[in-house]
């Protein structure tokens, strides 16, 4: 009886085993056979053409400013366009483009401007057009800013109007992941848009953070209690990503680039953007995986 009773229990131990190992093989088929759904990526670039690339105001002997903008635009092309690579072609429904606020008075610029904003999907996707956009990225962008040198006249940025007026209907759609690329020292200053409410602005200068007593180890107390900041520009960016690259600075205050990145870390913060991060105006090549990585990996 006793050995009867030990097969029994034997054999149960044996279908259940069984069963365990076909439950844990089907779901482990299911889990290699199951596919993410792909992401179709809204990337903008929007351009700083203010003095602070004029070789004659901040020169740099070891890259010039403008020279780092186009190493890093190159970058997120390169990031996008692999992207692009990785996908089906009936898959394809990615944009990129590049933005100026305001717009340069130079119809040239704004005529190769509008050759950057590209749209690729299953109807004009094809091996030739996704090897061409880095070159075609490269010779455009670098033309923009020949121009802007050249012309000697940087009209400055409006960046806080770009996202009061210009962020959700220009760089943000639906379903996609959108993201904005910001070039810009992180100083903000536009002689049309200079509003004040309390200890927030519409800019920021060196001149103001001195003034303003931001300039000492105990800045942060001050910009803390003093509730300093940028005046809201949104309340719901939470479908936006952004990068923020090259802030450059000034070098008489060694706070200055903590008070910087604390403005614009707030004003993220409050505009409730998904995920940002902000970097200094370091080389491109020393950028080019930090731009890859928050392009393509950062999910």
């Amino acid at each position: 009886m006793k050995n009867i009773l030990k097969i029994f229990a034997l054999s149960l131990l044996f279908i259940s085993a069984f069963s365990c190992k076909k439950d844990s093989d089907k779901n482990e088929k299911e889990t290699v056979t199951k596919k993410p759904v792909a992401e179709n990526y809204n990337i903008s670039i929007l351009l700083d053409l203010s003095d602070r690339i004029s070789l004659e105001k901040n020169p740099n002997p070891t890259m010039e400013y403008y020279q780092r903008d186009l190493g890093y635009i190159k970058s997120v092309s390169e990031a996008f366009t692999q992207h692009l690579k990785s996908k089906r072609i009936r898959q394809i429904d990615d944009k990129m483009q590049l933005f100026f606020n305001p717009e340069p008075k130079d119809p040239e610029i704004n005529s190769i401007s509008q050759k950057l904003k590209i749209a690729i999907d299953k109807n004009n996707a094809s091996k030739d057009l996704l090897n061409s956009i880095n070159s075609n990225y490269s010779a455009r962008s670098s033309k923009i800013y020949e121009s802007a040198l050249k012309d000697n006249n940087f009209i400055g940025s409006d960046i806080w109007s770009f996202f009061d007026t210009k962020v959700k209907d220009q760089c943000i759609e639906t379903g996609d992941r959108n993201i904005l690329v910001i070039l810009t020292d992180g100083y903000m200053y536009y002689d049309s848009t200079i509003m004040k409410e309390a200890n927030r602005t519409t800019f920021i200068t060196p001149d103001f953070i001195r003034k303003n007593g931001l300039n000492t180890k105990d800045w942060e107390k001050k910009f803390q209690n003093g509730d300093f900041g940028f005046i809201r520009a949104g309340d719901d960016l939470s479908n936006l990503e952004v990068l923020v690259l090259g802030i450059n600075p000034a070098k008489s205050n060694p706070y200055e680039e903590k008070v910087i990145k604390a403005y614009w870390t707030k004003w993220f913060s409050e505009m409730k953007v998904k995920h940002f991060e902000i970097k200094n105006a370091d080389l491109p090549s020393n950028m080019e995986k930090i731009i890859r990585d928050f392009i393509v990996q950062n999910h």
